[in-house]
């Protein structure tokens, strides 16, 4: 009996409507000079779903008529921050590798208060790829209850992000009921409000107490320069550069650098340990790095 060789279908042959391969290539490349992410060929599956949308949303037929409204009928001016927000990943939890929050606790914060000598210092903490939110209320809640144990600092958390849509999200402070499952009870009781009549999804709120800390501002870290505060004390930025070129890589974090006072933090995440060793930092811990 003879073998049967198993072949696949290109994807233009299941009789879906699809990128071709030239449009969806002008708009990775496109996505990689805005935002420096880079989609390889393996992605225009996951592109095309997160897109869909916007074809309801503006009436296009098909993909080729996308690709002709951003590229020929000058659409890109005003469709490219959906087209960022489509196509951005934006994982995130709350406590998300926690043992860096625990190391803010234990040594971040003391040493930064002690190296200030101020009375009542004021700290800054950056959340610098903010996602939904996430990151963000979890440095203030670990924050807000190290103030009410120690009562000798205060703290502001900025929240940046490339993606509108998040920042949105971030600033309503509404998630699902089910992701504030990493957070611990005692914080839930304290931080955390559930609605008097849930709906059929159950969701939750960020207390105002806790939001009065946090603001949001949009930032695409691929720009030359950041409209904030030089004297940061913490910044996180942490599982987005490795969606990045090396080049890139290096050059968002020598900016990051230039708005971190000295002796302030940068945190990467754990899969960037190494990106940033060839600045002027020191690595105090997994993937924290000190400013010299």
């Amino acid at each position: 009996m003879p073998s049967l060789a198993l072949t696949s279908r290109p994807i233009e042959d299941d009789g879906e409507d699809h990128l071709s391969a030239l449009d969806f290539g002008r708009i990775a490349k496109l996505i990689e000079g805005e935002a420096g992410i880079k989609l390889p060929p393996g992605k225009r599956l996951m592109v095309e779903g997160r897109l869909r949308k916007r074809l309801r949303v503006l009436g296009l037929a098909d993909f080729a008529s996308y690709a002709n409204f951003l590229f020929k009928r000058n659409g890109l001016e005003r469709e490219l921050t959906h087209l960022i927000d489509a196509v951005t990943t934006n994982k995130t939890d709350f406590f998300r590798e926690a043992e860096h929050f625990d190391f803010m606790v234990s040594t971040m914060v003391p040493l930064l208060l002690k190296a200030r000598g101020e009375r009542n210092p004021l700290l800054k903490i950056w959340s610098a790829a903010s996602s939904t939110g996430a990151e963000a209320y979890t440095l203030a809640m670990v924050l807000d209850d190290m103030v009410a144990q120690r009562h000798d600092f205060r703290f502001a958390i900025l929240g940046t992000d490339i993606s509108t849509q998040v920042l949105a999200q971030g600033r309503r402070a509404v998630y699902p009921a089910e992701m504030i499952a990493p957070v611990p009870p005692e914080m839930q009781a304290r931080y955390v409000m559930h609605a008097r009549r849930p709906g059929p999804r159950r969701e939750v709120r960020m207390a105002p107490e806790l939001r009065r800390y946090v603001r949001f501002a949009h930032l695409n870290l691929m720009d030359q320069t950041y409209p904030f505060d030089r004297d940061v004390d913490i910044v996180f930025l942490r599982n987005v550069l490795i969606y990045f070129e090396k080049a890139d890589q290096e050059a968002v974090v020598a900016r990051l650098l230039t708005h971190i006072r000295p002796g302030g933090y940068l945190v990467l995440g754990h899969s960037e340990s190494m990106i940033g060793t060839a600045h002027a930092v020191r690595q105090v811990a997994p993937a924290v790095f000190q400013k010299l």
